[in-house]
């Protein structure tokens, strides 16, 4: 006789391969029931999960090894991203903040956080999209938004709703000024649109709030430091020297003993260019390996490389991009490895 103990004792010998625990002592298997046949839900860390079909089938191997090798095994997958515990009463249904930062401007750090915004969207998971950059905001650009944010008083407090657009929480301070205007402030007014930003908007729940820093290491940085619960960093650079020696900076500036925020891993951008009429050739027009070497020097994870792709940017210049534009599927793989680590990092804390 079939009994959940078999069963469940069986599936502790499969692990998750990012975690490295096994799938039961994790939390992972939910409404296990027997019958005719045996069926459970694998509850996932993250809907980007690469490993799933994997996990899928080395559960029902598992289960026909040592349970019954002609039992008819059904597994449903699901996700449920796992945040802080108790959750951060500046953003409570946040689970995950992750910066995008760059040491420079110009390696294309806003076109590589509104597509991992999409592709984390487009693998299931409920994602918004802070736009931190003050003086040079670009995602009214590039998701074609002119709209205000809509805003209620709580006490003697403004509240900001982010703009709702291509399935994905949106804010900025370009939704606030005129297409143009130039944002003349000086840092402690930079400082505090961003704490608004952070801590007077109604994000309700997300899996993850990404936000798009400006280039450098100023005020806002600062204040995404002292007021905003991290996650992590991603390091946003190009191959070639010179974007090296910047994102170093950035590198150094969050692993300093007094910042000491997790780097999630580097991302390079632009590095290779595939005409459209020779789609198996990579052209390194920037050089090559810069971002690899990057993540070796500080020993943190490289998430992937993106091609420099000009379909992309002319569907961001028009602000049409989706989550389904065939010019975001390379960074799908970036967006998955992106979310292990984040998964890993959680289950590690």
């Amino acid at each position: 006789m079939i009994t959940q103990e078999s069963v469940l004792k069986a599936l502790s010998h499969v692990d998750d391969p990012d975690l490295k625990k096994d799938l039961v002592s994790l939390g992972m298997i939910e409404d296990l029931v027997i019958g005719d046949e045996i069926s459970f839900t694998l509850v996932l860390t993250t809907p980007a999960c690469p490993m799933k079909d994997m996990m899928v089938n080395a559960c029902k191997t598992a289960i026909r090894m040592m349970v019954d090798p002609n039992i008819l095994v059904t597994v449903n997958t699901t996700s449920r991203v796992r945040g802080s515990i108790p959750m951060s009463e500046v953003l409570p249904g946040v689970k995950h903040v992750i910066a995008v930062a760059s040491g420079k401007g110009g390696v294309g750090k806003s076109t590589v956080s509104a597509s991992l915004a999409l592709a984390l969207h487009g693998m299931g998971a409920k994602v918004g999209l802070l736009d931190a950059d003050i003086y040079g905001p670009s995602v009214p650009t590039i998701f074609g938004v002119a709209e205000s944010p809509q805003m209620y008083m709580q006490g003697d407090k403004q509240i900001m709703i982010p703009v709702e657009a291509k399935g994905l929480k949106l804010l900025s301070i370009g939704f606030m000024t005129a297409p143009g205007q130039a944002i003349v402030w000086r840092g402690p007014m930079v400082s505090s649109a961003f704490r608004q930003f952070v801590q007077d908007t109604e994000w309700g729940d997300l899996d993850y709030l990404i936000i798009d820093l400006p280039p450098g290491t100023g005020d806002v940085q600062l204040s995404l430091v002292q007021n905003v619960p991290l996650t992590g960093v991603v390091i946003v650079t190009t191959p070639q020297e010179m974007a090296l020696t910047d994102a170093r900076r950035a590198m150094g500036m969050f692993s300093m003993e007094a910042v000491n925020k997790r780097i999630l891993g580097v991302v390079e951008n632009m590095s290779y260019f595939t005409p459209s009429d020779a789609p198996d050739k990579k052209y390194r027009l920037f050089g090559e390996g810069g971002g690899q070497t990057l993540s070796r020097e500080y020993q943190v994870p490289f998430l992937g490389e993106l091609p420099l792709n000009p379909d992309l940017m002319q569907h961001i210049d028009q602000g049409n991009i989706t989550a389904e534009s065939p010019e975001i599927s390379p960074y799908y793989p970036v967006a998955s490895a992106l979310a292990q680590q984040v998964s890993m990092l959680q289950i590690t804390k």
